[in-house]
């Protein structure tokens, strides 16, 4: 697809129709965002922990190095700023539009699939003993030998959240989305060989790593919930991007699939447009010989025999 300049097709020209076009999307994005605090309100399923459990369970009950609320800044926020500065070099709405909404997206349905799945699986966290037992004194049911928690809680609540990490799922569900997008920009599968494009293009992922590694060292969660968040995220991201992006490695990548049909759209407008005129001009010459139709005036016809014409 040649180069096209791109200054037609900002906010103020094009962005009503493309939110009137995707106002659906935007309405589900938010039953998703309603869905997602439904299950954060909802209690985990408290899976049996018994005494010889703990050993696995009794790691030191620490603070989080990235907190929760940093998340979305990472993971939502940095990439939005790089999309907004994309939009202002190169006035394309309809990039800046599905990249927001994609990344939205990315992450809506990670979340969704995250805390529904720790709701339903309910594994203790690696500080799940100091968490149920704060004072450092355990309580075992006599019989079944499980714990009877006299902590705090929410405290205890939050202790049954740990398969999988979201820490984990939204940072890759985010910074993956931004590492395809980047991709695409950078056009790093031109078959040019500029590795560096590449480096770029991991750093969001890197990023990404470094999360959900520091949920291992704050001992929040196991390896395995760090590594079944981030598979879960990169998915999730992977989908929602090829939802509105080509694939990096395609003639179009740079822009989202509905600019280039806007283009399209137009160009046929322009073509049909350029027609009528044609036409116009054949009825003024068929006036001209006192009304009678020397030959077929179809438009259609007449782009067809223009083009066997040597």
């Amino acid at each position: 697809m040649p180069d096209i300049q791109l200054g037609c097709h900002t906010i103020q020209s094009h962005g009503t129709k493309v939110a009137r076009v995707h106002m659906y999307d935007w309405i589900i994005l938010l039953c998703l965002a309603v869905l997602d605090g439904l299950l954060n309100i909802i209690e985990p399923f408290h899976r049996f922990v018994g005494r010889e459990m703990m050993t696995d369970l009794s790691y030191p009950l620490k603070g989080n190095t990235i907190p929760f609320w940093a998340v979305p800044l990472i993971a939502i926020v940095l990439p939005w700023v790089i999309f907004g500065v994309i939009y202002f070099k190169k006035k394309n709405v309809y990039d800046l539009h599905h990249g927001i909404l994609g990344i939205l997206y990315s992450v809506l349905i990670t979340a969704v699939i995250t805390d529904a799945i720790k709701d339903g699986v309910g594994r203790p966290r690696p500080d799940f003993f100091w968490r149920c037992f704060p004072d450092g004194k355990p309580n075992y049911d006599n019989i079944t030998t499980d714990v009877i928690c006299h902590g705090e809680k929410s405290v205890i609540k939050e202790g049954h959240k740990s398969f999988p990490s979201g820490h984990s799922s939204w940072s890759f569900a985010g910074l993956g989305f931004l590492a395809w997008y980047l991709a695409g920009k950078l056009k790093a599968f031109d078959h040019k060989g500029h590795i560096a494009k590449l480096c770029l293009v991991f750093l969001p992922l890197l990023v990404a790593s470094l999360v959900a590694v520091s949920r291992v060292d704050d001992y929040w969660h196991h390896w395995q919930d760090v590594f079944a968040g981030g598979i879960l995220g990169l998915t999730v991201a992977s989908f929602c991007y090829l939802q509105f992006f080509p694939f990096p490695f395609d003639n179009d990548a740079l822009w989202p699939h509905a600019y280039f049909q806007q283009l399209a759209e137009t160009h046929s407008n322009g073509n049909a447009n350029s027609i009528n005129i044609r036409r116009t001009e054949s009825e003024d010459e068929q006036e001209d010989h006192g009304g009678i139709a020397l030959r077929d005036t179809s438009p259609i016809l007449e782009s067809m025999e223009s083009g066997r014409r040597p």
